[in-house]
Parts: C-alpha cells; structure tokens; sequence
C-alpha cells in the first residue's frame, strides 16, 4: 500500500485542507487531516509517511497539533479504547472505525492536551463526528461520551488483581510486550522504557559537517530564529529545541538532516578512516550512508547497497541535497548474492531491518502491528543478512551490526549465533570514546541503548574485526 497517498473515499471526498479551511469552524482543519491520516493507520500505513504528505499544507501551529493528535492517538490506543468502552451507554458497543477514531481523538485532548478547554474538544469533536456522511448519524453518541469523559475519570485496572493488565492500560502497550518488557528488564526497567516510548520525540538533527563546521552551522540556524544545542559526544550531534527546522533555509540547503541520536552513534561505532571504501548493507533511506561518505571524506567512498528501488532513490536525493558526491548507489538483496569479491571491503555496515522496537516514539503504530513471532522471524533473516554479507569484510576489517531494537533475540542473540558460526570474527576491543558502551551478557562490550527520557531511541550494535 502507498502511504504517501490518501483515500478519498475514506473521508468522505473531503476537499484539501487549503480549499476547506475557509468553509470549516476554527480548529477543525487539522483535526480533519488528523482523522483522515488515523484512518489510513488504521488500515496499515504509516503515521510518518502520511504526515510528511499533508503536514506542508498547515502553518506551523496547527502541524504541531495534527502530529500530536496522530502520534498520540496513536501511542495511547489501548487506553483511550479503555476508556471509550467504560464511557458508552451500553459498555462495549459495536462502533464503526471512523467513529471510535473520533472519539479517541476527544478522549485523548481530554487527557493529554490540558491546554484545549474541554468544551472547546467536545464542540470540535462533534463538528468533525458531522462533516462526514458515515459518522454523523453518531454525533449524538459522540456528544455524549465526550461530556461525560470530561466530567468523569475512568479507573484504571487494579494492579493487585492483574499488573500485566494495569501496565497494559496505563502505559498503552499490547499486553505481549508488556510481558516481554518485564521478562527482559524487570518491571521498574519496563515502565521506565513504556513511559519514554510515550514522551514526544526530540527533534534530534546531525549537522552536515560537510558544508561548514559545527559552530557555522550552529550560527546559521540560530540566524533563523532557531535554539539548537549540541547534544551528545560528537559535534555533528545537535538537538532543535524551539524553532520551524523543517521549512528552514538550513535545512533546504543541507546543512543538516533529522536523525535520532542512536541512530547518528552507528556511523562512528564504525569509525571508518578518512579516505577508506565503506559498505553499507542496507543503506536506505540514506542517513548512515551520507554520515559515513561524510566521515571517509571525498577522498574516499561508499558502496550503498538496498533491495529497495524507491528507498534507493531517497538515498540518493538526500546524498545531494548533502553535497556528497562520493557514495555509490546499488540495488542488490545481500542474501541472494552481490557484484563484489569476497574479502573485498576494509569497513562493511549492516544495519539490518528489524522489529523496530526502539523507535515506538515516533513509530508508535509498531506496537500494535508487531506480533511475538516476528522477533523470531527478524532474528532469522537478521542472521542470515550477517552470515552473508560477513563474506565481504576484508582480513583484519570490521563489520558493525546494528538494529533499531533492545529485543535480545534481535541483538545479543544473533551476534551469538554469528560468532558461533564464524570464528574468525571477534568483537573489537578498541575503546570509543564518547559512545555510551555495555557489556554484553557474554562479555562484549557493544552499544546498548534503551528508550531515554531524553529521547534517544533504543539501540543495539556491535564492532566485529575479521582476523588476518
């Protein structure tokens, strides 16, 4: 499915935000593109992507309440179904999508936006319950749930009887995970975890070294109106904490990107040398790849491989808006073979696709489209992608794995199965300084990172060295 597209039908052939604004009450524009992107979740989209799409057509204000309406609505599913359910006249009422996506909407301003007057959410969420054909017959209904929800505050479960089934609700994760969470990381561990994969999400960026030095580039965002600080061990590393930083001039100009801080620590976990031949394995949409070409220099370059034509083509887009000029773009899947020598490349990345668990804050639809079995099945294919693309790395070259998830099948697990299967790897024992190291339940010191309250998302890698 494109997510990029949006479904007319399912909104009943509303006009664009632009061409509707002036007809509609105040305030309930973004609250439409906010239900139409929820809708299209729903049917297994994604929340990012979508909002990517409509978010342009919105002044600065209103996009910070479209994604917040979608990001939490989203995040706080389980407890705002919770709620709706205990609120309805007749408890479990058989509700069509449109409308329990109305009304989890109301519910979740009610609890979560304290800025938004409530009758102002109830009016508003009527408005919206009739600007379609296949919700207006339930205005009323939602009428009535919301005035009784901002009048009433529904229980949660007791955790005496059932603390599984309290986490469950009062951080809104699928019961499964929570079970997961505690087995991993103990109860504390996990609600700490639960709580940030909830929190907003930073606006974490990486300056473009490549275009100027990180206090030019510092100065140039702050010449906009922007506050920006360094944050993290490397200078590329900065978060945004007030400002528009995606319609800057800044940001057209390349002058930085959006990538999480976990994200940005693979790349010099890796710490290819400048002038080296590095070879990103999976390297869609572009963010490692672009970091790395930066840290190798134009004296050196990058291989970036994907089995993805259209994230590939992404990749690429952003390797020019960057102004790197030294990375090579292939479409090849690693598991069924690539165009290159074995023990060809000093450096190779693989940043394997994964579950996704360490990025439920701004993926928040991953929890409830993730099933058990899939930390399984993504163990297997990451195993796999590993053991091949392995063949590449040249004697006395390093292999970093990486995966965007804390699961321990994802992570310690496959380095495991790995070393088991090739001896004449072991994990590099070289110190990095600034990278915040673990040890491994075998020993190994690797990058370990969980979901912080200061937003950096949950992270596993690992540098391996191929003997000589």
């Amino acid at each position: 499915m494109n997510s990029d597209v949006f479904t007319p039908e399912l909104a009943g052939n509303s006009p664009s935000p632009k061409a509707a604004c002036g007809s509609l009450t105040p305030g309930l524009a973004p609250r439409l593109a906010a239900f139409e992107i929820l809708l299209r979740v729903e049917q297994g989209a994604f929340a990012d992507a979508l909002l990517g799409h409509r978010l342009p057509a919105f002044g600065l204000r209103d996009r910070r309440l479209i994604t917040s309406l979608v990001l939490g609505t989203t995040a706080w599913r389980a407890r705002l179904d919770y709620e709706i359910d205990r609120l309805l006249a007749v408890p479990g009422g058989n509700l069509t999508m449109p409308v329990r996506v109305v009304l989890r909407m109301g519910i979740y301003q009610l609890r979560f936006l304290t800025r938004i007057a409530h009758y102002a959410v109830v009016n508003s969420s009527v408005a919206l319950a009739k600007h379609y054909p296949h919700t207006r017959p339930a205005a009323g209904l939602v009428n009535a749930v919301l005035r009784r929800a901002s009048r009433e505050t529904v229980a949660l479960p007791d955790p005496k009887e059932d603390e599984v089934g309290y986490l469950s609700i009062a951080y809104s994760h699928p019961r499964w995970l929570v079970e997961r969470l505690i087995e991993w990381f103990g109860i504390a561990k996990a609600s700490e975890i639960m709580a940030a994969d909830n929190a907003p999400a930073p606006n974490f960026i990486r300056l473009n070294l490549a275009k100027g030095t990180p206090g030019e580039n510092l100065a140039k965002l702050e010449s906009e109106g922007l506050v920006v600080d360094s944050c993290g061990p490397f200078p590329e590393m900065a978060v945004v904490r007030r400002g528009n930083s995606i319609d800057s001039r800044a940001h057209a100009e390349g002058l930085f990107i959006h990538q999480n801080l976990a994200s940005q620590m693979v790349a010099r976990l890796l710490a290819p040398a400048p002038g080296a031949i590095v070879l990103d394995c999976a390297a869609a949409p572009g963010g490692k790849a672009t970091h790395l070409a930066e840290l190798v220099g134009p004296s050196g370059r990058v291989v970036a491989l994907d089995k993805s034509a259209s994230g590939l083509r992404k990749a690429r887009q952003l390797a020019l808006k960057l102004g790197h000029r030294n990375i090579l773009f292939l479409q090849a899947d690693v598991t069924r073979g690539v165009p290159f020598a074995p023990r060809s490349f000093p450096f190779v990345l693989l940043d394997a696709p994964c579950t996704g668990l360490g990025t439920l804050r701004s993926h928040p639809e991953i929890r409830w489209r993730l099933r058990p079995q899939d930390i399984t099945r993504m163990a297997e294919l990451q195993t796999a992608m590993l053991l091949a693309v392995s063949e590449l790395v040249a004697p006395g070259g390093i292999l970093v794995y990486a995966v965007c998830s804390f699961a321990p099948e994802e992570g310690f697990g496959v380095v495991r199965r790995f070393l088991s299967c090739k001896p004449e790897f072991s994990v590099d024992p070289m110190p990095f300084g600034g990278l915040p190291l673990a040890t491994s339940p075998d020993g190994y010191l690797c990058l370990s990172l969980l979901p912080a309250a200061e937003g950096a998302d949950g992270f596993f890698a690992v540098r391996l060295k191929r003997s000589r």
